[in-house]
């Protein structure tokens, strides 16, 4: 067995992000068993994942903006502010990680973007388009970003601790489980969009991706090239899913990368593309994809042990919220 073949980027990649897609089914189905034995007249002993608020940011962005004025770690969605501050985490130490290793929007964008390039249907816009499209997703930061901002800390603890806020992620759920005619045309839409023009959500409309490239310009690990041993074949910036032209670039500081080192791996010019600490220290490609991993399980592990993971809203008290909100499912 070649291991070097095993160990590339792309693999270690494509595990990595198989491996928290499948935990992610495996939660929405646990939180199912959760809510629908709340439902249930029988009951249940089924337990609620905590995982499962890794998607409710703008709760977690709203506890986010608390604890830093306050101190106070949410005790409604204890776990959705772990992971939102494990993600900028990422961001910070391995540039956008969160979002090439372990989102599971991630992979669906990917395996669309495989299937347009299998049809021949993929096509990458003009540059000034893409820079014009990316706007987007900043717009809808600076909407969210400005919103949040504006609240003090009183409108944040009453938002936090209302009946909408914990209820929030079984609505979530029921609204996955019976998507409206217009979510249906919009998945639909975007669906298509991202079969041709690859990673459409991802680059131009998601802002949790805006929130993150953010904090990614200041990270440490980057790209580097050498101009003397390019060979100028462009295979770096073809391969790149955030459609960078690191071919251009002494050193990719974008906050559009997210750390996949597909530039790296498809290089074939020795010692060209290297990933760097800084401007000196050389370390493997493999390192954003495992350090993205070991933070956020890092982080786990911490809020686990110290009381910062698991919501001290009672289960049975949950789902008697659950029954008056959602007894119609």
């Amino acid at each position: 067995m070649n291991l070097s073949k095993i160990t590339t980027p792309s693999r270690i990649r494509a595990i990595i992000q198989t491996v928290f897609a499948a935990y992610c089914m495996y939660i929405g189905w646990a939180f199912y068993r959760f809510v629908t034995s709340g439902l249930s007249s029988t009951g249940g002993a089924a337990t609620r994942p905590s995982s499962v608020e890794a998607f409710l940011p703008i709760s977690a962005f709203l506890a986010f903006k608390r604890y830093l004025a306050t101190g106070q770690w949410d005790s409604i969605h204890p776990a959705g502010l772990t992971i939102f501050i494990a993600a900028i985490a990422i961001a910070f130490f391995a540039r956008k990680g969160f979002c090439g290793y372990i989102c599971p929007v991630g992979l669906i964008e990917r395996t669309l973007a495989a299937v347009g390039k299998k049809l021949g249907l993929r096509r990458e816009p003009p540059r000034w388009t893409h820079r014009g499209l990316s706007v987007f997703k900043y717009a809808l930061l600076a909407f969210f970003g400005f919103t949040v901002l504006r609240m003090n800390v009183v409108s944040i603890t009453a938002f936090l601790r209302s009946e909408y806020n914990l209820v929030a992620d079984a609505k979530m759920m029921a609204f996955f489980l019976n998507p409206s005619g217009t979510a249906l045309v919009v998945f639909g839409t975007l669906g298509a969009l991202s079969i041709i023009v690859p990673y459409f959500w991802c680059r131009y409309l998601c802002p949790y991706g805006a929130l993150l490239s953010i904090f990614s310009f200041w990270s440490p690990i980057a790209v580097t090239r050498d101009e003397k041993a390019c060979i100028n074949c462009g295979k770096c910036a073809r391969v790149c899913p955030g459609h960078i032209e690191v071919d251009k670039k002494l050193r990719v500081n974008s906050p559009e990368c997210i750390g996949c080192m597909q530039c790296v791996e498809s290089c074939p010019a020795p010692n060209c593309l290297t990933t760097k600490v800084g401007k000196k220290w050389k370390i493997s490609p493999l390192v954003p994809g495992i350090l993205s991993v070991a933070i956020l399980l890092g982080l786990y592990l911490w809020a686990s042990n110290t009381g910062h993971w698991d919501s001290q809203i009672p289960g049975e008290m949950l789902k008697r919220y659950y029954m008056r909100v959602l007894g119609g499912m």
